[in-house]
């Protein structure tokens, strides 16, 4: 068995994703969007479009699809096209244009004519500081405001006056997209008053429920298959535009319907990760104790609020032990593209933050900041008073100075030729949790195990540790096991989000395992069955009895059975209200900036993780380095770009040439080490998420390693050569 059981398939072009499904009569659509930030729409020409070649039908707000309201109890109000025609950002779905090929489609929606009501845009996170609200309690896990103060102290101000030692400063981070390698997509298809939607989602459930709403269908009534999705990070969470817009147009013309985003409609029509601004004060003894630490954070959102980008919780409550602390969250609603989750949504702006700041108490204490990590280790967080269920951060650590070399770092870094060469360090951290989850389990009676579940896996590996563990937990061989993910008709395997997906799923397996395992002795001590009246256990895939023994498969094609089947599930229990729980890091880069030009490399990087018990070192591996990689992207690259004027609110940079990621050659030499200590407080599989930690921490450690080179603090992401030519 292959190490990544979807590796052949994708490398070999076998792996079918959602636009490659192709059926007789389908048709094509393409989305209109809208091409300013604000206003309203007053009429739509379509008159050249309807007549352009091809072309079946134009659908718009005053011709719109049956498209109702969508809410679920997970993420509240779905937006959906072509209800209304108020505009709130630019680049926004307004039309749909459905022809016999995606070519005329594309070409007949150029011709769209739209007049607008144009009204005052809000665009600037910085400028809106002032008209910033707070955020709506429940929101998210932590409340709007939270201050916790140790005995006899009155106020945060008064814990920052007693420190000998305070740090204040103010960290921006940029706006971000997901960018999927595969674009927002969908084909529909009806068949006898039913719908199948192949979809690229990170839940099959949570789509064709949403789906079932938005066209007043029973749940029944609709399935989503997705087995293989091109990228997701928690941008494909929710059903996107192009999945409602092709549903309802197969059912009006009754054929079905594919239609996908541009690449540069991904980069609006679609939600992305909210900017920030933070403001981080830290007081401290001449030790290094922290004494107090308040954390203000500030980020944006759409017009109407519909998500928060839960910053200052992810982090200042829980990684460093205070004995008092102020934390706050702010939003500013803003006519610019919707937020989302985005992998480590609150930890990755908030550890920028973070570990900035307590660099930045570092240098002023004239201490070493893994040292100063180290002293304010925290056991649990503060005001929750849970302790971890197994944390070894301090070994991370440990284990990670030594492999990267960081005794030899010096406090101005140093040059190599026209290099000026760095080493910054930060915590990682991000929340260990689980969703509720169940798996099928299927003996067969040829002496293989079908696996499966609704779960999605977007290129985490899901596919392979479901084989991995129902291997395990049936002590047969990995390749005897047959995993199928990714279809709503399968038993719901929660969501590839919040790193949850090898926690829920596997867990459910081991459930699910025991279950059948129980069915099968019965069956095989049964009346007439091959151990009728024995005591049997089982071993190895076999029935052991009193002196003979038996494969399963034999035992199912002895008593005429094809088959057995058992659902396993498991969710979140009591072990919440007992400890708190969290995967753990610690992130290493060396940076080289030029001393003449001011360009600034990465060219080391080591990570070392704490996650439990890892059940795939290459899937493992995968996620960590990817992460890892999407933190540099963060701190040197990666940024929407807002135009102003008369441009204001369009995202200037909307596609993969002006939207810049790292490439082969920005990536150096990268290492991942795991310690490993099977957390079995949070799971029975003792496995903890590290899907997100891997991005945590790595833009700081950037820009740690930057100011350890140059001496020149850049307090926001990403940095920029100009940043750097003081």
């Amino acid at each position: 068995m292959p190490a990544r059981l979807d590796a052949p398939m994708k490398v070999t072009g076998d792996a079918k994703y959602a636009m490659d499904h192709n059926f007789p009569g389908m048709a094509y659509g393409y989305v209109v969007v809208s091409t300013i930030a604000h206003g309203e729409i007053e009429s739509m020409d379509v008159t050249a479009t309807k007549s352009a070649p091809g072309v079946l039908e134009v659908y718009s707000p005053f011709d719109p699809l049956a498209l109702g309201p969508v809410s679920t109890p997970m993420f509240g109000e779905t937006w959906v096209p072509l209800r209304d025609k108020e505009v709130t950002y630019a680049g926004q779905p307004i039309g749909f244009v459905v022809a016999e090929t995606f070519e005329q489609a594309r070409d007949a929606a150029m011709l769209v004519g739209v007049s607008y009501r144009e009204l005052p845009a809000l665009t600037s996170l910085v400028d809106g500081l002032d008209t910033a609200v707070a955020m709506a309690p429940g929101h998210v896990d932590e409340p709007p405001e939270l201050t916790v103060l140790e005995e006899g102290v009155s106020s945060i101000e008064e814990a920052f006056a007693a420190s000998a030692v305070v740090v204040d400063a103010t960290y921006r981070t940029a706006a971000q997209n997901h960018v999927p390698m595969e674009p927002h997509s969908a084909v529909a298809v009806w068949e006898a008053g039913e719908l199948t939607v192949y979809s690229g989602n990170q839940g099959a459930h949570l789509p064709a429920l949403e789906l079932s709403m938005a066209l007043g269908l029973e749940p029944s009534a609709v399935r989503v298959v997705n087995p293989f999705v091109g990228g997701a990070f928690g941008g494909k969470g929710q059903t996107s535009a192009p999945a409602f817009l092709a549903a309802a147009a197969s059912r009006r013309l009754g054929r079905p319907v594919k239609a996908s985003l541009t690449r540069e409609q991904v980069f609006t029509a679609t939600a992305g990760r909210a900017a920030t601004v933070q403001q981080i004060t830290l007081g401290a003894d001449r030790d290094g104790t922290l004494i107090a630490l308040r954390h203000d954070s500030w980020c944006s959102t759409d017009i109407a609020g519909s998500f928060i980008e839960p910053t200052s919780h992810g982090t200042s409550r829980k990684w460093y032990a205070t004995r008092n602390l102020a934390i706050s969250q702010k939003i500013v609603p803003l006519h610019l593209p919707p937020t989302t989750y985005m992998r480590a949504p609150g930890e990755a702006p908030g550890s920028f933050a973070l570990e900035s700041a307590m660099d930045e108490l570092a240098e002023a204490l004239g201490m070493d900041p893994i040292e100063l990590r180290r002293r304010n280790n925290s056991l649990a967080p503060p005001g929750r008073d849970l302790p971890w269920s197994s944390k070894h951060l301090d070994e991370c650590f440990r284990i990670g100075a030594d492999r990267f070399g960081w005794a030899g770092r010096t406090p101005g870094g140093r040059a190599d030729g026209d290099w000026l060469v760095g080493m910054g360090v930060a915590v990682a951290m991000f929340p260990a949790q689980r969703f509720p989850a169940s798996v099928g389990i299927t003996l067969n009676a040829d002496g293989t195990v079908d696996v499966q579940t609704g779960g999605a896996d977007p290129g985490t590996g899901l596919l392979t540790v479901l084989s991995l563990v129902g291997a395990e937990s049936l002590d047969i061989a990995a390749d005897r096991i047959r995993p199928r993910i990714g279809d709503s008709a399968l038993p719901p395997g929660g969501m590839s989000a919040g790193s949850t997906a090898t926690a829920s799923a596997g867990t459910a397996i081991m459930a699910g395992a025991a279950q059948v395992i129980g069915e099968l002795l019965t069956l095989a001590a049964s009346p007439g069955a091959p151990f009728a009246g024995e005591e049997v256990t089982y071993a190895d895939g076999r029935v052991h009895g009193q002196g003979h023994t038996m494969t399963f498969g034999e035992v199912l094609r002895a008593t005429g059975r094809p088959g057995l089947t058992a659902v396993g599930s498991s969710a979140p229990g009591e072990e919440m209200t007992k400890r708190s729980f969290s995967s753990f890091g610690a992130q290493f880069v060396e940076v080289r900036v030029h001393r003449l030009t001011r360009e600034a490399r990465v060219s080391r990087m080591l990570g070392v993780f704490d996650g439990g018990r890892i059940i795939n070192h290459q899937t493992a591996r995968n996620q960590l380095m990817g992460g890892m990689i999407w933190g540099v992207s963060a701190a040197l690259h990666e940024g929407f770009e807002i135009g102003v004027g008369e441009v204001r609110g369009r995202v200037a940079n909307a596609d993969l040439a002006g939207y810049l990621i790292p490439v082969n050659a920005d990536i150096p030499d990268i290492d991942v080490h795991f310690v490993e200590y099977p957390d079995t407080l949070h799971n029975d599989l003792g496995a903890r998420g590290l899907g997100e930690i891997g991005t945590v921490g790595v833009a700081a450690a950037v820009a740690n390693a930057i100011h350890n080179a140059t001496g020149i603090r850049v307090r926001h992401i990403p940095i920029r050569i100009e940043d750097l030519l003081a």
